[in-house]
């Protein structure tokens, strides 16, 4: 089967199927913090937890915030790819830094480890390193 795809196809998919989890996880954490969906806090209730239990500032938690929202979305559609990817792996390092390594690397009974964070900001370097893919609206608009 794989006979009939050339290793640029294969590449794509391979993108693509980076691109798809990634984006929906994203879009699906930011609208809980920007929009109060999947029984999140909303955007006030998500800039009041970050500042106080947190530490992080207002703007700083926004930016996050529409990392997650507006990456999410253009990292699923191939939208903005790098850049949206680049907003994701950004938010995930503080993430990790801020949030989880208290809790060791594993997710466990005291809490989220950083395995899981680790690996969207895995996936979010690679789509930053290698774009959409074939199979994304960047390729569409500027097609290269």
């Amino acid at each position: 089967m794989a006979k009939n795809f050339s290793a640029a196809s294969m590449d794509s998919l391979a993108l693509l199927l980076i691109r798809l989890p990634l984006g929906v996880i994203f879009f699906a954490h930011g609208s809980q913090k920007l929009l109060g969906l999947f029984g999140g806090s909303g955007l006030t209730g998500t800039l009041r937890h970050f500042e106080v239990h947190l530490g992080i500032p207002p703007l700083l938690a926004l930016l996050a915030i529409l990392a997650e929202f507006a990456g999410g979305i253009g990292v699923l559609c191939g939208l903005f790819t790098r850049i949206s990817a680049c907003g994701i792996a950004v938010t995930m390092a503080v993430a990790m830094y801020k949030v989880h390594w208290v809790n060791g690397f594993f997710l466990s009974a005291k809490g989220n480890g950083i395995e899981f964070t680790l690996a969207l900001f895995g996936m979010a370097l690679a789509l930053v390193v290698a774009g959409g893919g074939s199979w994304s609206l960047d390729r569409i608009i500027w097609k290269r």
